[in-house]
């Protein structure tokens, strides 16, 4: 197989500047384009900015806060108009203003903004958080988008403003996971209180930094004129083309955005847009050959597996591991007589039992060696491509007497493929149409306020979706020579062929929601809603692409499920507001790529529900300039035998989140969370084991590691307690602080501070990863247009590791994370 050129970690920074020329002048002058066409159109007829009607709540501005307090209207929770504060439920905004002054690039870095949140490494990309110590969602403008466990990172720079909520969905936003999820708002055409500006403003900005880093931003917003009505449009785009500080990867990535708003006539508008993003990159497995001497000191064992390409092409085919035995043995039950004790377990694995019956598992030529944390399993010619394309088209009728009718349409679609030459390789043709209608009503009285929402939703999926995993070895290459043909496998998207699993269809869902709001004078506010989804799925293998054929090809079902929620708040002096909410939330169960297998579409199980119990209590005070939050939850999924592993565990987690915001004066903004988070899989703790790849560390009477690390030996972990089904990688305390200071002569000051608990990384607990304090720092310098800020992440070069897939992989492999690296941004504001 010959060799792609990759942008690696030493590549030129010139060569890079000379790559992002050309793309960016076009981005640029594409935008100021638009500017230039839309001043004038909007000169001609020149229309103050429209202002929200008298009768309607203002947002409190408070000058210096970088928009990060929670006094705005948001709706991502429930629909309706609320604060954060008034809002009965674990939330937390972070708005643009606060990840630009932060150099907040990825989700990761979400987790200093907001409690309940910390990531384990999905491969290395950033597709949605962890929330509440389960993988999370990701929703575009409250409309929940197709899932990504990694199969792309979510673009937050084009984001307004982000919103965290920690718990399953209301139910008038349909099925939805048990921890949370993250409502991604993008880049609007409108401001604080509903205006359309009355000008257009824009800026471009180029950030540089460690390893290659080169991402420009420009955008651009304003008032048009068309066809003699109003228009206000938005629009964004990104390129970046960077290295890397690991090996054999690299990142070129484009994001386009444009957002839209029409007022037709006083009383209906039209909002709509698209977003398109154009990723190539590769995952990141980390480490390979995991033992807690290589956490603690960086001591890799060395090694080379032993020759299995018998037809000499330089990959190893599936067909040629068979053809020599079974590279992956579950327990012991193959080891000759007298080798071993038969069983699941990893104690049961001896050195007599893998010399005698599986020889060509051992590596040849073993040592020793310090391994750099560059060195990871990424190969290369790994690739993770992915096109995410994106619309909405909203119909907004206000005909008057507090009376709103609203149509949401949406689509997100995923064109992925992902190789892995250690033995992983997946591709996604996935998309989903989903039509909306919303029909708001307010009564307004002597005793209070009373809203009502009823919605019927009709949501579409088409699935493709491939992936091969049977032969994944992820020990055969030493990361201290990189790949050979002894370790380099011919993947499933490279012949076509020898798939796991390869399965089309579809499901849709049909649902209706009601929710009530019913807010009286005196204090009190109840929520209350329900909603009904019925969903049918039709799913097929494809035989002909997979190499062992299914027992049952096609599938079909139906299944319903029922949500409702329940929360009661109350004004209390002082500010406070203490709530309670209760909720019982259908989900569905789908795979990596929205797939839903015909196993289970004719077992009608891709349906199942979670429940949560929190409380807590909130406050505003100093004229909005400080707030605080602290809430406590149970909650977990009901059917405990329903899970994807990958993206939908079957969980309880039990947590307490505190938050504070204080905008101390105009200059001084400073934010703080504690997040306290017990998790664990019922289903593991159900069955009393579960099944696991063995690490090293796991086999505790194998006296030779390297005998095994030629394939993967795997059997099932004990979970004889609850303690030992709490979910790896995930720690029980978090800490986190940020602060910032402008001074009036233009100069800022930056800081994040976040602390996390020692974990063990993997479901057997047989390595521990440390515990570690990270700091990034940054200042800026602001005069007329222009800005210059430098930002200093992990600026004390702490070491750490992330946990990797850990109901499966944890003890074999680990993410070792980034040293201090810099990133420098100069910006210019039109």
């Amino acid at each position: 197989m010959a060799y792609a050129r990759t942008l690696g970690a030493d590549n030129d920074t010139a060569t890079q500047h000379n790559r992002i020329r050309k793309p960016l002048t076009a981005l640029v002058v594409a935008l100021l384009s638009c500017t230039a066409l839309a001043t004038p159109a909007w000169a001609d007829d020149a229309k103050p900015a429209e202002s929200a009607p008298a009768d309607e709540p203002q947002d409190v501005v408070v000058t210096g806060s970088l928009d990060a307090l929670p006094n705005k209207d948001v709706s991502s929770v429930f629909g309706f108009g609320k604060t954060v504060v008034e809002t009965p439920r674990s939330v937390s905004t972070i708005s643009a203003e606060q990840m630009e002054r932060y150099g907040v690039t990825d989700i990761y870095d979400l987790v200093a903004q907001s409690p309940g949140t910390f990531t384990n490494s999905f491969f290395g990309v950033g597709g949605a958080l962890d929330i509440r110590g389960t993988p999370g969602e990701v929703y575009f403008r409250g409309v929940r988008r197709l899932d990504n466990p990694g199969n792309y990172p979510t673009p937050i720079a084009a984001a307004d403003r982000i919103d965290i909520v920690r718990g399953p969905s209301s139910p008038i936003y349909g099925p939805s996971k048990t921890g949370g999820y993250m409502n991604f708002v993008p880049k609007s055409a409108r401001v604080a209180g509903g205006a359309l500006l009355d000008h257009a403003e824009g800026s471009v900005s180029y950030t540089g930094g460690s390893w290659s880093y080169n991402d420009v931003k420009a955008q651009v917003r304003g008032p048009l004129r068309f066809g003699g009505t109003e228009f206000g449009y938005s629009l964004y785009g990104e390129i970046e083309d960077s290295g890397s500080y690991y090996n054999n990867m690299s990142t070129r990535n484009v994001v386009l955005q444009a957002a839209f708003d029409n007022q037709i006539t006083d009383s209906l508008r039209v909002e709509f847009g698209a977003m398109y993003q154009k990723y190539d990159g590769q995952q990141n497995g980390g480490w390979n050959r995991l033992t807690q001497a290589l956490v603690d000191n960086g001591t890799y064992i060395t090694g080379s597996a032993k020759p299995v390409d018998s037809n000499g092409d330089g990959q190893v085919a599936p067909s040629e591991f068979l053809a020599i035995g079974n590279f992956n043995p579950f327990g012991t039950f193959g080891c000759a007589a007298g080798t071993a004790t038969p069983g699941t377990s990893a104690a049961n694995f001896t050195d007599a039992c893998l010399n005698a019956s599986y020889p060509y598992l051992a590596l040849t030529n073993v040592g020793t060696t310090t391994l750099s944390s560059k060195n990871v399993l990424t190969g290369p010619n790994d690739i993770l491509k992915n096109k995410q394309k994106t619309a909405y088209f909203d119909v907004i009728f206000t005909p008057g007497d507090d009376l709103e009718i609203k149509n949401q349409l949406f689509y997100d679609g995923t064109d992925n493929v992902n190789n892995n030459a250690y033995g992983f390789s997946q591709f996604h043709d996935s998309y989903v149409i989903e039509d909306k209608i919303v029909v708001s009503k307010t009564f307004k009285s002597d005793i209070g306020k009373f809203s009502f929402q009823l919605s019927p939703s009709i949501r579409y999926t088409d699935f493709l979706h491939g992936d091969d995993f049977n032969f994944e070895y992820f020990h055969r290459v030493d990361l201290s020579v990189g790949y050979t043909p002894l370790s380099d496998r011919l993947l499933s998207n490279e012949c076509g062929c020898d798939y796991s699993n390869y399965i089309k269809g579809s499901s849709t869902d049909y649902g209706f929601a009601g929710l009530a709001d019913l807010d009286f004078d005196f204090g009190l506010d109840l929520i209350l809603g329900a909603r009904y989804d019925q969903v049918d799925v039709t799913s097929s293998f494809v035989p002909s692409k997979m190499r062992v054929a299914p027992a049952v090809v096609n599938g079909s079902g139906s299944a319903g499920g029922w949500s409702w929620t329940a929360s009661a708040s109350y004004k209390m002096p002082f500010g406070l507001i203490p709530y309670a909410t209760a909720s019982h939330q259908s989900t569905i169960i789908a795979g990596q790529g929205s797939e839903i297998d015909p196993v289970t579409a004719n077992t009608k199980t891709f349906i199942t529900a979670s429940k949560m119990y929190e409380g807590g209590i909130k406050g505003s005070w100093l004229g909005g300039r400080l707030y605080a939050a602290l809430s406590v939850y149970t909650q977990e999924r009901t059917d405990h035998n329903i899970q994807s592993s990958t993206v939908n565990q079957s969980v309880k987690t039990d947590g307490l989140e505190a938050e504070f915001r204080w905008a101390v004066d105009k200059h001084l903004l400073l934010t703080g969370a504690y997040t306290l988070t017990k998790v664990y899989n019922l289903t593991f703790l159900d069955a009393g084991s579960t099944f696991s790849f063995f690490g090293i560390a796991d086999l505790v009477n194998v006296a030779n590691p390297a005998l095994t690390l030629g394939g993967q030996v795997g059997g099932l972990v004990p979970i004889p307690n609850a303690e030992a089904a709490r979910r790896a990688g995930i720690p029980e305390n978090l800490f986190s602080f940020t602060g910032t200071y402008k001074f009036d002569n233009g100069i800022a000051l930056s800081g994040s501070l976040v602390h996390v608990d020692s974990v063990f990384s993997g479901q057997s607990r047989a390595v521990k990863l440390p515990a570690y304090t990270t700091l990034d720092l940054g200042a800026s310098y602001e005069t007329g247009p222009f800005l210059f800020r430098v930002v200093v992440k992990n600026a004390t070069n702490a070491r750490y590791f992330r946990a990797n897939f850990t109901e499966l992989f944890g003890s074999t492999i680990v993410l070792p994370e980034k040293p201090t690296s810099f990133q420098a941004t100069l910006q210019y504001k039109f």
